[in-house]
Order: C-alpha cells, then sequence, then structure tokens
C-alpha cells in the first residue's frame, strides 16, 4: 500500500502538521507536490503531498510502526494537478511553518503557480470543487501542409480557397482565420485530412509577443541571440567572483555578501556568477526589490542571457505570471528575476540566489507567512548545496553581523566604482537656520540655485521625498527639536485626537505643548508634505526654465506599465526634474543625472522605530549613488532639521564605521538585533475592549511560557497598543518578545500559539524576527 503525507488546504494553526491518507493503485500520476482531493471529516477537502512512502498491507507492525490504524485510513480521492514542488520544496514549506509559527497550509501556497491552483468554495451548507482560475493558453495554428500545391479547390468552395490564399503569406491563429471568415471549423478538418493544411497546437505566453514567444518555447531556441558585451572586470569584481566561484565549488550552502558602493558594477558580478552556474547545468535566482524592479534592470539579465530569463513581480497579470512560472518549471527558463516570491519558483537544479539590495524591507512579507526571503534564502541553498550571494551599498547591520560570527558567510568589498569615477560630494543644508534667516520653502537657497543651475546647463536632477504617510511627529522649525519619551530615546507619536504625544514602546503619554520646550518658538507642528504639494512648489520653482518634472509615487505608477513610461519620460527629455519617493532611490542608471537633493531626510530619522537612523543612513547613501555616474560629476544635497544627527553625518561622508560606532552600543544597550531575536506578537480586530482584554491575557501566556521553558534570560514587554493603533477600522495592540542572539524563539513559542483557539472577533498574529514595530 502507498501512502502519503497530505497538507491539507484549510489555514488554520490547528492543522499543524500532515496527514496520512492511502493512495489507490489506480492513482499512478500521485507524486510530491500534487494537489489531491481527499475526505476530510464529513465534507472533501483539497491538499497537497509532501510525501510518500510504501508500507506492507500484510505486516501489521508496519502501521503501528507509524502509529496508524490500517482500518482508519481514508483514500485521496482525485489527483488535481501535476506536482508543482519537489521534497525539498515541501521541506521548506514545514520550515517555514514552524520558524515562522504559520499555518502550514500558507506555506505550501507560495510553491504553487499564481492563480493556477483548485480550491473549495462553500455553497450554503455544501462544499464544491472549483477549477483553477488560470491556466495554459493554447493556440491552434495553421499552415500550408504538403499536398497544398497544386490543389484547387471547387469553384463553391470559397472558405477553403480564402483560407488557402491566406496562408500562402505564412502561418496563421485560427483565432484570426476565423475573425476574418467566420465559422471555419468543418473547413479546416476538411483540409486537414486532404493534407492541405496542418494544425498545430503552441502554448502562448500571455504578455510576450509572438516572436518572443515561439523562441521561448523548448526546442526552438533563437540562433540570432547575441549575448551583450562583457566589460573588462575591475580588481575588486574579479575578488568578488572568485569568492562566489570558490562557494559554489563547495556547494555546502555558502552565504557571499559583496558589499559595494552604488556603481562598483555588482550586478556584472552577478551576471558572471550566473553565467558559470548555467555552464555547470544549474539555474539561478535573483531577487530585486520590488521598486527596483524596472525594465533597466529585467533588459540586463535579458541582454546576457536572452530568451533563458523568466521575469515575476505584482506588475504583472496572474495569467502572465502562471506562464512564467510554468517556463520555470518546464525548463525553459533557467534564470529568474523577480521580487520576493520568485524565491519560491520551482528552479530544476538550484545553484545560485542573488538578493540585490538585501538591506532592503520590502524582503520581508508583511502577511503570514512572515518570512525575511534572507533567511529563507539561506536555509534553501544549504539545503540544495547551493550558493546565495547578497548585494548592497548599504548592507543590513545583522547581514554584517552574520559576516562577523558566521564561518560560512563571506563579505567581499567593493570600494570604487567601476568607471574610476569618485563618489559623488554630499552637503548637508540645515533647515532650521534657512527657517530661522526667514527663509520659509520646502526647497532651500541652495538647493534652489542647484536645481536651476542644473537645468540651464540641460542636465538631470533627482528629487527624493523621504515620506511615510502615516507617520507623524511634532518639529520646531526654528530649532529642529522633536519631543522624545524620556525612557525609551525614540519620537512621541502625534496622536489627533485627544491632542496628545504617545510612546508606543512603554506607554508614556503627555500633552502637545503650545510652543516649544527648548527654544519657545511656536512653529511646532506636524512634520510631512506629499509628492503632489511637493510637485507644485518645485513647478513654481522652475518656471520659465522650461525644465519637464516627473513625479513618481504610488499615484502616479499604479497603472500597468507607469512605472516605465514614466521613466522612458524622464530618460527622453532634455533637461529634466524626477520627482519621488523612495522607489526612485535605486535601480536608476542615467548618465545625465548630475544632481540629487532629499527634501526631508529627517521623516524616517525619527520615526519611533529602532531601525530608524539604519534606514536614513542607507537611503541618503543609496539616493546619492543616483548622481555622477557617467562622466558628468555628481553633487548631492541633503536638506534636515537634524543637520548634526549621527546618520545623516556619517551618510554625507560615506563612513559607515562612523555610523555603526554610534548605532550599536545602542542597540546592545537598547536589546534590539543583532544582539537580541525578537518577535512581535500582534493582535487587532474591530472591538477595541475585546482587542486589548485579549492581548493582556495573552501577554500572560507568554509570559509563563518564556518563563518556563526559557527563563531569565528572556524578556516580555507586555501588551501596548501599536503606533497605527488604529488602521482600517481595526484596533491594533502587540507584546514584544526579546531573546539572546541565537536562541529558537519559535521553538518555544509554537505549541502556545498552536494550541490556541482561533477568535471571530480578535485577530493574533506573530512576526518573528520583525523588520519594523510600527
Amino acid at each position: 500500500m502507498k501512502l502519503a503525507q497530505i497538507i491539507l488546504d484549510i489555514p488554520t494553526q490547528s492543522l499543524d502538521s500532515a496527514y496520512t491518507y492511502a493512495v489507490p493503485d489506480e492513482l499512478v500520476d500521485a507524486e510530491v507536490g500534487c494537489a489531491v482531493l481527499v475526505p476530510f471529516g464529513n465534507r472533501q477537502a483539497i491538499g497537497y503531498i509532501v510525501g510518500l512512502e510504501e508500507v506492507d498491507e500484510a505486516d501489521p507492525s508496519a502501521f503501528a510502526a507509524l502509529g496508524l490504524d490500517p482500518d482508519r485510513i481514508r483514500a485521496v480521492q482525485r489527483v488535481l494537478s501535476r506536482s508543482y514542488f519537489d521534497e525539498l520544496g515541501a521541506a521548506c514549506a514545514q520550515h517555514m511553518s514552524e520558524e515562522y509559527i504559520a499555518p502550514l497550509c500558507s506555506c505550501v501556497r507560495l510553491f504553487t503557480p499564481p492563480g493556477g491552483v483548485p480550491r473549495m468554495v462553500r455553497s450554503g451548507k455544501y462544499w464544491r470543487l472549483e477549477e483553477p482560475q488560470i491556466g495554459p493558453v493554447d493556440d491552434r495554428w495553421v499552415r500550408l501542409g504538403p499536398a497544398a500545391e497544386g490543389f484547387e479547390p471547387k469553384r463553391t468552395a470559397v472558405k477553403q480557397k480564402a483560407i488557402v490564399d491566406a496562408l500562402a503569406s505564412g502561418e496563421l491563429r485560427v483565432a484570426e482565420l476565423s475573425m476574418e471568415l467566420g465559422s471555419i471549423s468543418s473547413v479546416l478538418k476538411t483540409l486537414s485530412d486532404k493534407g492541405v493544411i496542418e494544425i498545430e497546437s503552441r502554448r502562448r505566453l500571455r504578455g510576450v509577443d509572438d516572436g518572443a514567444a515561439r523562441a521561448t518555447r523548448q526546442g526552438d531556441r533563437s540562433t540570432a541571440f547575441v549575448p551583450s558585451a562583457k566589460p573588462e572586470l575591475t580588481k575588486g569584481q574579479a575578488e568578488a567572483l572568485d569568492v562566489i566561484s570558490a562557494a559554489q565549488k563547495r556547494a555546502a550552502g555558502d552565504v557571499v555578501l559583496v558589499d559595494g558602493v552604488t556603481g562598483s558594477g555588482k550586478t556584472e558580478v552577478y551576471l558572471r556568477a550566473i553565467e558559470e552556474t548555467l555552464g555547470e547545468g544549474g539555474g539561478a535566482i535573483v531577487l530585486v526589490p520590488e521598486i527596483s524592479l524596472t525594465p533597466q534592470t529585467v533588459a540586463r539579465f535579458r541582454g546576457r542571457f536572452g530568451d533563458t530569463v523568466a521575469v515575476m513581480h505584482s506588475r504583472m497579470s496572474q495569467g502572465e505570471r502562471y506562464d512564467q512560472w510554468d517556463l520555470i518549471r518546464s525548463g525553459a527558463a533557467r534564470v529568474v528575476v523577480g521580487a520576493r516570491s520568485a524565491l519560491f519558483t520551482p528552479m530544476p537544479a538550484l545553484g545560485l540566489v542573488i538578493i540585490d539590495e538585501e538591506h532592503e524591507g520590502s524582503y520581508k512579507q508583511d502577511s503570514s507567512p512572515r518570512y525575511m526571503a534572507r533567511d529563507v534564502a539561506a536555509w534553501m541553498v544549504r539545503e540544495r548545496g547551493a550558493t546565495l550571494v547578497l548585494g548592497s551599498a548599504t548592507p543590513a547591520i545583522e547581514t554584517l553581523y552574520n559576516c562577523e560570527k558566521r564561518d560560512n558567510w563571506h563579505r567581499v568589498v567593493l570600494a570604487e566604482r567601476a568607471n574610476g569615477k569618485p563618489m559623488p560630494k554630499v552637503e548637508v543644508v540645515d533647515m532650521a537656520r534657512e527657517f530661522g534667516s526667514g527663509h520659509r520653502s520646502m526647497f532651500s537657497r541652495k538647493l534652489t540655485c542647484a536645481l536651476l543651475e542644473t537645468i540651464e546647463a540641460g542636465q538631470k536632477a533627482v528629487l527624493l521625498l523621504n515620506q511615510r504617510g502615516f507617520a507623524s511627529f511634532l518639529l520646531c522649525r526654528e530649532c529642529g527639536f522633536v519631543p522624545e519619551c524620556p525612557s525609551c530615546s525614540t519620537s512621541l507619536t502625534y496622536h489627533e485626537k485627544g491632542s496628545v504625544l504617545v510612546c508606543h514602546h512603554c506607554g508614556h503619554k503627555e500633552p502637545v505643548p503650545p510652543v516649544c520646550p527648548e527654544c519657545g518658538s511656536p512653529y511646532l507642528k506636524k512634520f510631512g508634505a506629499g509628492t503632489q504639494r511637493v510637485e507644485a512648489e518645485l513647478v513654481s520653482v522652475l518656471e520659465g526654465t522650461g525644465a519637464h518634472v516627473v513625479r513618481m509615487d504610488a499615484d502616479t505608477t499604479s497603472t500597468k506599465g507607469a512605472h516605465q513610461r514614466l521613466l522612458e519620460e524622464f530618460a527622453s527629455s532634455g533637461a529634466a526634474v524626477l520627482l519621488g519617493t523612495q522607489m526612485i532611490a535605486k535601480g536608476l542608471d542615467f548618465d545625465d543625472v548630475t544632481l540629487v537633493g532629499v527634501i526631508n531626510a529627517d521623516t524616517m530619522l525619527k520615526l519611533p522605530d529602532f531601525r530608524s537612523a539604519e534606514r536614513t543612513f542607507a537611503l541618503i547613501e543609496q539616493v546619492a549613488g543616483r548622481a555622477g555616474r557617467a562622466e558628468l560629476p555628481g553633487r548631492v544635497m541633503v536638506q534636515t532639521y537634524w543637520a548634526d544627527s549621527c546618520a545623516i553625518q556619517a551618510a554625507a561622508t560615506y563612513d559607515r564605521a562612523l555610523f555603526l560606532k554610534d548605532e550599536l552600543p545602542k542597540r546592545k544597550l537598547l536589546r534590539y538585533p543583532p544582539y537580541v531575536r525578537m518577535a512581535n506578537v500582534l493582535v487587532w480586530g474591530k472591538d477595541e475592549r475585546e482587542v486589548e482584554r485579549t492581548a493582556r491575557e495573552l501577554s500572560v501566556d507568554i509570559e509563563r511560557t518564556v518563563s518556563e521553558q526559557a527563563g531569565g534570560s528572556w524578556t516580555v514587554l507586555s501588551a501596548n497598543p501599536c503606533t497605527l493603533s488604529r488602521l482600517r477600522g481595526t484596533y491594533r495592540w502587540h507584546i514584544v518578545v526579546k531573546a539572546p542572539a541565537g536562541e529558537n524563539v519559535s521553538g518555544v513559542l509554537l505549541p502556545l500559539f498552536r494550541k490556541r483557539k482561533a477568535s471571530k472577533t480578535v485577530n493574533v498574529a506573530i512576526d518573528v524576527d520583525p523588520h519594523d514595530m510600527l
């Protein structure tokens, strides 16, 4: 008898393991990774096979050894799909479920094709099976056959003649012929039977033109493809490639950090490493932040590897993503470029994973399972004997820490730009002084002058609005004072309701002061400005210059293709200014951008979150790298009310050591990563009192569990409202758990959350290794 271990597609913490079912002999296509239909209680359910084993039916001890009663084992009813993942994919889903305390099925779903899985839908009291909404599209193509030459249809066979005449110029889709000639099914069959035409079914790739689709079909590669030229490697690039090559030869799951300044040629290192992987028969997955997944980025990889590159990101339709996923599974695509979800695509013989801009927060999933792509990728390459390459000009502090502490993490430094040009000079503009001298514009005198000079020279500028829309804090425009919590060293968050300032770490509250406590100025107001308001003032500043202003933010890039269209508009303009949010800070490479301005460096700096200084430092360095990337020299201007901040001063001088010297002692003293591991337990719901009650009760349970299983080295901060205490009509509380670095946080908390009964009114989720605390 064949037994299958099956994870049920029912999203609940209580289903914390696979169930065992018998596989009937006639289901010969049942294999690991298949979706199947199984009985569950008094209903049917969909599940995914994660393991198969043979058991001797005649040997009762075989079942006893597995803890099974053969009389109670139910059978799989149907196989619903081909295999979506292999045994290691199943193991990864199990690992993520335990590591991130998430329902098993939500982890398995990561490995399935977008929109291409069956599901059970409830209709009244009953459940029914709904077939996948997305699947492959097969087009029928027609071409002339061997009997076409000399064929003369009857004079009355008008449609036969029309079809033969149309095909004389080349093959056509049946759909195109039908559009022109109406119903032709019987005519096509007649011509096909006579050998006059040949009909072939071909896979159509959505979002890809016919020529590219034909070239992509396996076995029909275009011989005309010529890879892009390979530039000569710098000494730093060659050394980085040597370290990666050595890691690939060891095939032991090593991690290599390419720590290179912007413009140092990290992408060329990736391309060479991928080329080596492909040459050895392996495949590669390249992750880039969603905001950096521009046509420019994709073009670099397709220019080198042609039609072997698949692309996966959220701006594609589900059908387009399904087609790309299927290309990867078939082996036709051996390089995947995409956002974090591309990590779970079914790449055969995975040999290399690359995570570019590895410090980016977008690699952390903000819904269940709340995984960190970097850490999951490290697990994957270890299990598959592959290599993980991390790249950044501003690596995460945890990554730098791992390179120091772990033997299989290696760091290579690219300290200079590939073209030998210097990094642009960064000038910090003190906006408090500007304001004090009577200048009220959001553009300082220096930045205004620099903008006008840049436009007059026919060059381009990039302006970054460092904005997080919900984050409001008070700031004195005279002296730069920001009200802070007396015990937590974080800014107090402004609450409009009740006009109070609140610390969301310890609960400290105080009324909003009528004037600045430091200098007595009445100009103590909420800080922040939207891109539309900035755009209006920018247009006013540039009036009469003829400069073109392009705005890129969530509003202007919401439609499909808008991101590419706006970048092309900026590139094709002469003198122009690109104004945008963080999406413009990385991935842009324009030779004629000579000025970069950061309009308000303080917004992120004073967020009540332990990573706020690190994010500010990284963002300024990253955006500074957009200037002076070619022959023209660049300059950067950073406007701030906090000019003496170490994060800003260190970024302005490209001095990471100075930043870490200031930041790391604070992290150690206050017990934040990398010196501890954390878990943030989130509680939310519509009823404020119910949410508070649940959070406080859960806090007591967690404290008891930690005390019994982990001891006094752990800390549980009692329940408090989140910084965003009300979001989209729900009230939010959280409980923070801190454990010594290297401790198994999930192992201690997992049993408590698996046993906990779900509530209909209050939701609870746990975020292990949170990327922010907002």
